[in-house]
Order: structure tokens, then C-alpha cells, then sequence
């Protein structure tokens, strides 16, 4: 190597060398003179070059595209409950001069890091927080029949959980933006999915000031009756009975639907593109006089009890005495992803929020559960605390607030009509056309808060928050949005379209999003 190439190179060196000085020393210091709220603690400050940091999602390793100074902090908040949050700061370069809060899912007390280091990757500062309590002091963040669950028994904690936790954090979150970038930032945005949906229309309801723009995926909004939903399917399906429905007699059903109505867009792919317009009837399923269940272990029909089941978690559960919904049941073309229903979202959800937050007593029998009169407990004493499902959003809106709201049509948690249904609510509430701050997009195939396992042809990514952007920093109301990278590797890419319209086949490749038109 000359000479000049050397020395050109030892000073590119030793210009990245005391970049990274500059900043490592921006990032321990911004702090030192910064007022915070007085409730808030800084604990740390580190900062991290490009491709340093490494978080695993699923089979995915995601790296830090940009340098960020992470600020880790607590915030103090009730009697004598922590919440734990941190905030990315991306490098001045690649900072998109926007804000983007984080959620959580389930049951919380951990920090969403994947989802952090995704909106930093996008050049958002980004912000998430543990909800107000830790996962290692609460059962590891999972329920369990019979188990202590010591947040369930903190109203201040239950309060935080999903109404309270995210506002907490965001006032300081700002703070720091403004201190490291001399400016506060020009947009704030949240996303969240599950929990983290719910959490959503709850800083929609409750926190209205806080965001610009709010994405809610597959929202748990109404989580007090969801873990009813949970309770309702497993008793109607109940394992080791003849109302059992194995995964092969789910598979045998789904794809007896799928026959159906999956050609209605216009193209056979193996998905239905709008479930409510699918005319399938259970009762074609099952056994004749003359039919045996399983012929040379092949599901041939289903059985009387299956029927029965099958209907309960379509209709969803039900007051015993006067009829009412309850919740909503699951749509055609969800079947093949029912196994959870049948008892482990119970197991994990229901019992224990009936038990420790309902009840307060670990031996109470949840299959003793009185879909009349208990139904009255579950508002009262979970309800009121977790739920955010107001029709009433007109802070939210006169102040400029914009929601996108996204939900799979073969979600194996949420009752996938649920959004369409609290839509319809606040449609009804305002009178009028709503879709100038509020979409709802419903994802053909779509499981929850992504890919469906059964169905992994479809487009696993959502490009929603380019959407909302366009909403909400131009105007422009979001008709439909791209959705690309499906789980199996191959190239497809797919149009969601805002709510009430599907997307139909014209013409072209099937698999490029430009061939289909929403209707």
C-alpha cells in the first residue's frame, strides 16, 4: 500500500475514532444539568456505535443500523411502584426529527426491545417502557391457574398496565429528545399491538394531548371480556371430551372453508379476502348416518358435540339468561389457528385475571364461571381498570390526532371483528364519517400482531406507519397499505384497504400489490 493510501486510511481512522469520543461523550453528559420530572431517575447513559448491538426476535438477529445513546431511567409512581423505560437516540444524521413510542404485549414487564431497535433503525428517537411493573417479580410476565400474581393486586399497577404506563414515561421521553437535539422533536407517534394495542385507544381516550398518531394492532381494548372470549372457547372445546377439536379436524374444517371462499377477490391463494361475505355453513360438515369421524386416520366429518363447539366460537361468548354478546365470535378462514382457544389462553389469561384481579382468591373455579351474574364482577373489577373502549374520542380528534388501526383475519387470539365492531361504535358516536382521523385495516390471512404459522404465504409486513405518517403530517387519508415479506421467503406483496372495502383482483401478476384495486 503508498504511502498517501496509508495515511489516508490511519486518518479515517482516527476521525471515526474521535467521532465516537464526541459522541459517547454527548451521550454520558446531556444529562448532568437536564430537570426531569421529578419523579423520573436516570441510571444510565450508554452509547453504541452502528451494528454493535444485537437483538434476536423469532429466528431474526436485528443489529443497530445507526449509532444511538440509549437512556435507561425509572419512573416512580404511586405508593411505591417503579416503572422501567428506556429511550434510543439515534446519531443527528439518520434522526427522522420524530418521536415513536413503543407498547407492550400480554402481560407485560419488559421492555419491547425489538420494536425499540426497529423505529430507531427507521431513524425514530424511540421510546418503550415495562408497564409500570417487572415480569421477573410477576410470574416471568406469563398467568397461571392458581398462581400469585403480585401487579394484579396493586390497583396503582393494574391502573398502569394499560391505561397509565406508556404517559407515564412519554413527558420525559420528550425531555431527553429536546435536551440531546437542541429542539423537541416535530412529530410524536406510538405503535403497539395486543396489549400494546390497547394501549393505544387507551392514550386515544385517557391521554389524548400526548401523540399525533396512534397505531393499535389487534387491540385488546375491551380485555376484560377478550380473556371472557378465551374462557368461553375452552369450555366449549374442552380437551379429552367429544367437543375437542384436534388440530386435524381444525385443519379439515379450515380447509373446507377455504374451498368456499377463498376465490371471492378474484384469485385462489389460499386466503379469504373478506370473511364476512363468505356463505359457509358448519352444519356441511357434519357426520350423516352412515359417516365415521375419522376414516384411516383422515378426518371425514365432524362430529354433533364438534358442531356445537365450532358454533360457540363462532358466535362468541354470551349472557346464559338474556342472549347478549358478550364479545364478538371468530371469523370463517380463522379455524385452522383455534388450537389456543381451546385452553391455553385461558390458562394463561382468563383464570388468573378472574382469580387474582376479579376475585382476589386463587381457588376460585373458574369453570364454575356464571355467564349472567359474574359477567357484572368482571366489568366492575377488571373492567373499569383495563378496558379503553369509549366511543367518545373527540379530544383525541379536535386536537388532531389521527389512528390507524390494524387487525388479522386469522387471528388466534382476538376475535378478528372486534376492531370493525368499536369502529362501528364510534361511527355511530360521532355521526358521521370518521375516516379523516380514524382507519381500521383488516389483513387477509393475517395472524396476531403478524404471520398466521398456518398461513405463511401472506405478507408478514405491515407498512403502517408510512401510512399514518401520510395522515397525519400531510392530510392524506390512507385508502390502502402495503404489506410485503412473507414468513415462507418468497417475493408477494399484497394491498390492505381501509375498512369497509377489500382488495379485488384486476389484472397482472398476482403477487405485486398494483394488481389489486380496494373495493
Amino acid at each position: 500500500m503508498k504511502t498517501s493510501a496509508i495515511t489516508a486510511t490511519l486518518g479515517a481512522v482516527h476521525a471515526t475514532n474521535a467521532l465516537l469520543t464526541i459522541r459517547n461523550n454527548d451521550c454520558a453528559f446531556f444529562t448532568h444539568n437536564l430537570t426531569l420530572a421529578e419523579n423520573t431517575k436516570i441510571l444510565n447513559t450508554t452509547y453504541h456505535a452502528p451494528d454493535t448491538v444485537n437483538i434476536t426476535s423469532g429466528q431474526q438477529n436485528i443489529y443497530n443500523s445507526h449509532g444511538f445513546c440509549e437512556v435507561d431511567a425509572t419512573v416512580s409512581y404511586g405508593r411505591n411502584s417503579t416503572l422501567h423505560f428506556s429511550v434510543y437516540l439515534p446519531d443527528a444524521l439518520p434522526y427522522n426529527g420524530r418521536f415513536m413510542a413503543v407498547g407492550n404485549g400480554g402481560m407485560a414487564g419488559v421492555l419491547d426491545k425489538t420494536a425499540l431497535m426497529q423505529q430507531l433503525n427507521s431513524g425514530f428517537a424511540s421510546a418503550a417502557g415495562d408497564a409500570g411493573h417487572l415480569a421477573s417479580l410477576n410470574n416471568d410476565g406469563s398467568g397461571a391457574p392458581d398462581t400469585y400474581i403480585p401487579y394484579l393486586h396493586n390497583p396503582e399497577e393494574v391502573q398502569a398496565w394499560i391505561h397509565d404506563a406508556i404517559a407515564l414515561f412519554v413527558p420525559s421521553s420528550k425531555d431527553l429528545i429536546e435536551a440531546y437535539y437542541n429542539k423537541t422533536a416535530a412529530y410524536s407517534y406510538y405503535s403497539g399491538c395486543s396489549t400494546g394495542g390497547a394501549q393505544g385507544f387507551a392514550l386515544a381516550q385517557y391521554h389524548p394531548e400526548l401523540f399525533d398518531g396512534i397505531i393499535a394492532g389487534c387491540p385488546g381494548n375491551w380485555y376484560s371480556h377478550l380473556a371472557l372470549s378465551f374462557l368461553w372457547n375452552a369450555q366449549h372445546a374442552v380437551e379429552n371430551t367429544s367437543a375437542y377439536l384436534p388440530q386435524t379436524v381444525l385443519n379439515f374444517t379450515g380447509q373446507a372453508v377455504l374451498e368456499a371462499c377463498d376465490a371471492q377477490d378474484g384469485v385462489k391463494d389460499g386466503v379469504i379476502e373478506n370473511p364476512l361475505k363468505c356463505n359457509f355453513s358448519i352444519d356441511s360438515l357434519a357426520c350423516n348416518a352412515t359417516q365415521i369421524p375419522r376414516n384411516n386416520n383422515t378426518v371425514t366429518c365432524l362430529t354433533p358435540d364438534q358442531i356445537v363447539a365450532a358454533k360457540a366460537i363462532y358466535a362468541g361468548p354470551k349472557d346464559s339468561d338474556t342472549g347478549e354478546e358478550l364479545y364478538p365470535g371468530f371469523a370463517h378462514g380463522s379455524e385452522i389457528q383455534w388450537i389456543l382457544q381451546e385452553g391455553s389462553l385461558s390458562h394463561d389469561f382468563s383464570v388468573p385475571i378472574l382469580q387474582n384481579l376479579v376475585y382476589g382468591n386463587l381457588s376460585y373455579n373458574a369453570s364454575a364461571f356464571n355467564w349472567t351474574s359474574d359477567v357484572a364482577d368482571v366489568d366492575t373489577n377488571a373492567g373499569a381498570f383495563i378496558d379503553a373502549i369509549s366511543a367518545n374520542l373527540t379530544a383525541f380528534r379536535d386536537r388532531g390526532g389521527r389512528l390507524l388501526v390494524y387487525q388479522g383475519w386469522a387471528d388466534p387470539f382476538n376475535a378478528q371483528t372486534w376492531p370493525i365492531q368499536h369502529y362501528e361504535d364510534v361511527q355511530s358516536f360521532f355521526d358521521d364519517d370518521i375516516s379523516d382521523f380514524y382507519n381500521v385495516f383488516m389483513i387477509p390471512g393475517g395472524g396476531h400482531c403478524g404471520a398466521a404459522s398456518f398461513y405463511p404465504q401472506v405478507p408478514a409486513t405491515y407498512h403502517t406507519v408510512p401510512a399514518l405518517m401520510d395522515l397525519v403530517e400531510r392530510g392524506e387519508k390512507p385508502e390502502e397499505v402495503l404489506t410485503t415479506k412473507p414468513t415462507n421467503g418468497e417475493t408477494r406483496s399484497r394491498k390492505l384497504c381501509a375498512w369497509p372495502k377489500a382488495a379485488i383482483y384486476v389484472q397482472g401478476n398476482t403477487d405485486d400489490w398494483k394488481s389489486y384495486v380496494c373495493e
